[in-house]
């Protein structure tokens, strides 16, 4: 059976809205990073990061890890993902943004692979409601299960993206 999801608070769903604070919880998905080591990842401004980071802590998406001695005296605060993102459903927030967040994280991902590299398909389909309901609970069936499985400690990091969406050039 598929992970019930609740719906996100307002808050929640504003902090998933963002294709840079997506990528910062991919990134620290398998390793603490510290916010200059996500910024350097990012190829973004450490103090823009910063922002980011702390919204995904406040809303519970990022973890503190115990700080560690940085550079020259200075502390490090690395930050690690909390799959918490796996449990929202942002769809009833009625707040705008987190399938476009979605997608724009995944294009500026695939965008530093080799894609020929890459596993791609599309399919056309023709679904009743009922089918397309049947479609995706399936569909989350196998997310859920490789989700939960133990990661190989010296396996590749992969990542897959999915879309169920309506073919309108297709349709009269």
């Amino acid at each position: 059976m598929g992970t019930q999801r609740r719906p996100a608070t307002e808050a929640e769903a504003r902090a998933l809205a963002s294709s840079v604070r997506l990528r910062i919880l991919r990134l620290c998905l398998d390793q603490a990073l510290t916010n200059k080591e996500i910024a350097s990842r990012l190829a973004a401004n450490p103090a823009t990061t910063l922002h980011h980071v702390r919204k995904l802590v406040d809303t519970g998406f990022l973890a503190a890890e115990p700080s560690r001695p940085g550079p020259r005296g200075s502390t490090e605060i690395p930050y690690r993902a909390t799959g918490k993102s796996w449990e929202m459903d942002v769809r009833e927030s009625r707040v705008t943004g987190a399938n476009t967040a979605i997608l724009d994280a995944f294009l500026e991902e695939v965008r530093l692979t080799d894609v020929e590299k890459g596993d791609f398909v599309r399919l056309g389909l023709r679904l009743t409601a009922e089918g397309r309901d049947e479609l995706r609970r399936r569909l989350q069936e196998v997310f859920d299960d490789f989700r939960d499985r133990q990661p190989a400690p010296d396996g590749e990091a992969y990542s897959l993206f999915l879309s169920v969406h309506h073919d309108v050039a297709r349709d009269d």
